[in-house]
């Protein structure tokens, strides 16, 4: 079985990249070969922390879409991950209905999993029921409540809306909070996450010890949630 790895959420600024560089480490560490796609034209995140793992996709041409599935059903073993910038739903939306690819998927061992990234806001609330409306039953979806950007999800418990996509057998993990600090240098010195948890000697980030270790344990907390999905 092939699986791909859409991290989306449609709205800008919830965290979609940072949750697909996160994916993207999980596998480097845990040796699970995989192969990564950027739609983000202006400064996608895996293009830029991880290079040598990642390739552009241009999420309104199919021909560049169709690579997606060409790379998951050429080697099955290689999860497919990609990252996809705000405001690209409706495109992919289109290339998915007219290629029939939902339906078609089981038909090609292809196993299509939607994590969708949501910060505390009714926006990304508003955001998922979208999602559901459009593909129903025909997804797998992780839900991702990104403590990062609030750590209050009341707005999602009262809406219904996570318990639907749990009708529809939907996994649901939290990414925890990380010292705004750790994260700015991370990102300041364009370093991976094994980098920011490594020494300046070691070739990491020029992050403190204490600093290093509560990455560290983010980094942990992280892996065990995503672990929860066995992606």
């Amino acid at each position: 079985m092939a699986n791909i790895h859409l991290v989306g959420g449609e709205k800008g600024g919830v965290g979609k990249s940072l949750v697909a560089r996160l994916l993207a480490q999980y596998f480097i560490d845990h040796s699970i070969p995989f192969l990564g796609f950027d739609s983000d034209r202006s400064h996608g995140a895996l293009l830029r922390f991880y290079a040598g793992y990642a390739s552009p996709v241009v999420i309104d041409r199919y021909e560049s879409l169709d690579a997606i599935v060409e790379a998951a059903t050429e080697n099955p073993e290689r999860r497919v991950l990609v990252d996809l910038a705000a405001q690209t739903q409706q495109p992919l939306t289109n290339w998915m209905d007219e290629s029939q690819l939902p339906g078609l998927a089981p038909e090609l061992g292809l196993h299509i999993r939607y994590w969708h990234v949501m910060d505390a806001g009714r926006d990304s609330v508003d955001l998922l029921k979208r999602l559901l409306d459009q593909y129903e039953q025909r997804l797998h979806y992780v839900i991702v409540q990104n403590q990062l950007r609030g750590e209050d999800f009341d707005i999602l418990k009262r809406s219904g809306q996570l318990e639907r996509a749990q009708a529809l057998n939907a996994s649901v993990i939290a990414i925890k909070r990380l010292q705004e600090a750790a994260m700015t240098k991370i990102d300041a010195h364009s370093t991976s996450f094994w980098a920011s948890t490594q020494s300046v000697d070691n070739g990491g980030a020029h992050l403190g010890i204490l600093e290093r270790q509560r990455v560290k344990t983010w980094l942990k907390n992280a892996y065990d949630e995503i672990g929860r999905v066995n992606p």
